[in-house]
């Protein structure tokens, strides 16, 4: 059994490889599949695609112990036991096409991952790594683990794919400029509207309809990404395992803060594998002020 760092290396190696196949892909597969994933959404054919690529890649290293994705029921048995330290197996969740809706409309998706010590679904605070892959104008991957945060270009290189590293130590800046807030703001409760309200006029609105897109903007130049609670959805939209805790890994370990509502996404206890939940990262203060506009309702 490989080590866990070797292992954590292992699956994104595993992701950056598939990168450009997926990208590649994608031109001929913005049609819909005629399927629905697990959460009751459509799904194209690239998201199935890209589902399969990183499923077959990811199950093939070795140390990971389990695998599951948005787009399947539950996860996938890749051998190995999965649990905290020594040389047991890791377990790793993925939202294989995040933003797949942008398809269409040739704007940012990317893939997001976590590589969790325990067995899914598990704790935010059972991770031991996180990225995600940007497909923008260049394809980048940013990861997180305990040495911090860093960020690649990642391009194909002949038979293989080259990872190069332009941002060793990726912080949030100390000064906030962009927010991206989802969902639609009729369906807005009251407390958030009137958070959104008060930011607004400080901060410069970035909103792309992908997590991915939106959280880059947020790392690279200050201020809050959000998809609250919705009164039609109190529990929101993003999944805890494959979405909110990877992304607040990540945000966290640059400097920001991450909260449910009430507190960190990485506590938020999990119980299922598809749960959802509230998503509020970015920087500290502004994370403050949302947690101080919720309670006070």
């Amino acid at each position: 059994m490989a080590s866990p760092d070797s292992t954590v290396d292992a699956v994104f190696d595993a992701v950056a490889a598939t990168a450009p196949e997926i990208r590649a892909a994608l031109p001929g597969r913005r049609v819909e599949s005629g399927t629905e994933n697990e959460s009751g959404e459509s799904v194209l054919a690239g998201d199935l695609y890209a589902d399969e690529l990183l499923g077959d890649a990811i199950t093939a290293v070795d140390g990971v112990g389990s695998f599951v994705s948005e787009e399947r029921e539950a996860a996938v048995d890749a051998g190995g036991a999965v649990g905290s330290g020594g040389d047991e197996a890791l377990a790793v969740a993925i939202d294989p096409l995040d933003g797949s809706s942008n398809l269409r409309s040739n704007n940012a998706m990317g893939t997001v991952v976590g590589v969790y010590d325990a067995p899914l679904p598990a704790s935010g605070r059972d991770l031991v790594a996180a990225g995600y892959v940007l497909y923008g104008p260049i394809t980048t991957m940013v990861v997180a683990d305990e040495a911090g945060v860093r960020e690649e270009v990642v391009t194909a290189d002949g038979d293989g794919v080259d990872r190069s590293v332009v941002e060793a130590d990726l912080t949030l800046p100390a000064t906030p400029t962009v927010y991206g807030f989802g969902g639609r703001v009729p369906d807005w409760p009251a407390d958030f509207r009137a958070y959104a309200r008060a930011i607004e006029d400080d901060l410069k609105l970035r909103y792309g309809g992908a997590m991915v897109g939106d959280v880059n903007q947020v790392l690279t130049y200050g201020g809050v990404f959000a998809y609250p609670a919705l009164r039609s959805a109190p529990e929101g939209k993003l999944r805890l395992q494959f979405e909110a805790n990877p992304i607040a890994y990540i945000v966290e370990r640059a400097g920001g803060a991450s909260s449910d509502g009430s507190g960190s996404i990485l506590d938020v206890e999990p119980e299922a594998v598809h749960q959802r939940t509230p998503v509020y990262v970015g920087n500290e203060s502004l994370i403050e002020r949302l947690e101080a506009a919720v309670d006070a309702e």
